[in-house]
């Protein structure tokens, strides 16, 4: 699978017609630039009411248009139907700053540091990768403390933002944690824990299968083709009213039931989306709760955010367990540092370090193939990318931009939100993964 087509899939599926219009429409023109694209130089939505002429609403072909999508990615819960991911009653628990002078300074030298993108002679610096790769939010913890922080766009301290297929991570971490405590076998068949899938090519897959997208299930995500799997995917999961000569499946679980087998399961990785969805109706049943209501049970709440998420649903209240989550910056910094420190934060246990070891150890390198040439030779697994280099670094990754990335060597975490205008992290990487290398480098030559 190649790597614009595989990354496309990280949106909830049935906006998935949205991002194929625009995805079109930009590859024939040059978009406008990260500043001429700024929804407020763009004026959507400002004034009560707006003018006509910038007012964003339905049809989705039209929210979810560049550049209409960089004020839509902070106002997903104004188009569609959602669960909130609850941060409970309790006060939060602040975020660690250095000295406002240091904290400023801090930000010149970043905003200073150079690097060469991939596939380039010309050297690029930090601030000038931001605007490079439309960057709505960007947080940097280094040794647990902020040492970086700007907002941009649509996005500011209070504000959240689509998180994309970063939500696909949360999911496979709720699934590691069950493993490792005993909850969830990851060696069982699927069929055996949802008997409902009888009959579809997930029934014989293993419930690890699924976690590392190495089920052979046939679903294209070819968004040319309009008899592709994903836009049958596409009607079933939509929230919204369905034509009255609709008979197709109802919903996320209904869809995965009438799902065909393509190759065998365990041979290679495959990114599709529906694994994830399959992982949240496993994690589920076993649970007895939603990915909402666990998510918020074993990380929201005891990680002290300061905001309740929220995440998409389909027409039965399903969440999209694949491409939901609408978060805020420091709140998914918060958990990058829960990822770093292993199951621990603010001096709580939250869950076992093991499981944080197995998935920054990564999956079969094997079986991720060269489908990915601008990520170089990871690997996959529990729903977290593993980049397996010099600094042990892994990340949760969703299009259009959006990243947790995690740098145990620099004792760093990173998260970047944004909105680039093509639904293809094969254009934003080849900045972005040097750009996050050559920061890592920066704050450990300040620990010399």
């Amino acid at each position: 699978m190649s790597s614009s087509t595989s990354n496309l899939v990280a949106l909830a599926a049935w906006i998935g017609l949205a991002l194929a219009v625009p995805t079109g429409a930009v590859a024939q023109s040059e978009p406008l630039t990260a500043r001429d694209s700024d929804p407020n130089v763009m004026g959507w939505m400002q004034g009560f009411p707006p003018p006509p002429d910038k007012i964003i609403t339905q049809p989705d072909s039209v929210y979810f248009s560049f550049p209409k999508l960089r004020w839509s990615v902070c106002h997903l819960r104004e188009f569609l139907p959602t669960e909130e991911i609850s941060r409970g009653l309790d006060a939060p628990v602040p975020l660690d700053y250095p000295a406002p002078h240091d904290f400023a300074e801090l930000r010149r030298q970043i905003d200073a540091v150079t690097f060469t993108p991939q596939n380039s002679d010309e050297e690029m610096t930090w601030e000038e990768s931001l605007y490079a790769n439309y960057t709505d939010g960007m947080l940097i913890l280094h040794r647990g403390e902020v040492v970086y922080e700007r907002y941009f766009g649509c996005l500011d301290e209070g504000g959240k933002h689509a998180i994309m297929s970063m939500t696909k991570s949360f999911t496979g971490l709720l699934a590691e944690i069950m493993v490792v405590e005993g909850t969830l076998d990851d060696t069982a068949l699927v069929a055996d824990i949802i008997p409902e899938i009888e009959g579809s090519a997930f029934a014989t897959a293993t419930v690890r299968q699924v976690m590392d997208m190495t089920t052979g299930v046939k679903y294209s995500e070819d968004y040319s083709d309009p008899n592709a799997d994903i836009w049958l995917y596409s009607r079933a999961a939509s929230p919204l009213p369905k034509p009255e000569d609709y008979e197709g499946p109802e919903g996320y679980w209904e869809y995965l039931q009438q799902v065909e087998p393509e190759g065998n399961h365990g041979d290679e990785f495959h990114y599709k989306t529906i694994n994830s969805d399959m992982l949240g109706w496993i994690i589920s049943r076993v649970s007895g709760q939603s990915v909402t209501e666990l998510a918020s049970d074993r990380l929201w709440r005891p990680m002290g955010v300061e905001q309740s998420a929220y995440q998409t649903v389909d027409g039965n209240g399903v969440p999209f367990a694949g491409g939901g989550i609408t978060a805020g910056l420091r709140d998914l910094g918060r958990l990058g540092q829960l990822m770093l420190n292993e199951g621990e934060i603010n001096g709580e246990r939250l869950f076992p370090a093991e499981v944080v070891e197995k998935i920054s150890a990564g999956g079969d390198r094997s079986k991720f193939g060269a489908g990915f040439p601008t990520f170089g030779p990871g690997s996959y697994t529990s729903q977290w990318w593993v980049l397996h280099n010099d600094h042990g670094a892994y990340a949760a990754r969703g299009v259009h931009g959006q990243t947790i990335y995690i740098d145990p060597a620099a004792d760093m975490v990173l998260v970047r939100l944004a909105s680039y205008p093509r639904a293809q992290n094969g254009f934003i990487d080849p900045t972005s993964l040097p750009a996050y290398q050559a920061v890592a480098e920066f704050l450990m030559s300040r620990d010399e």
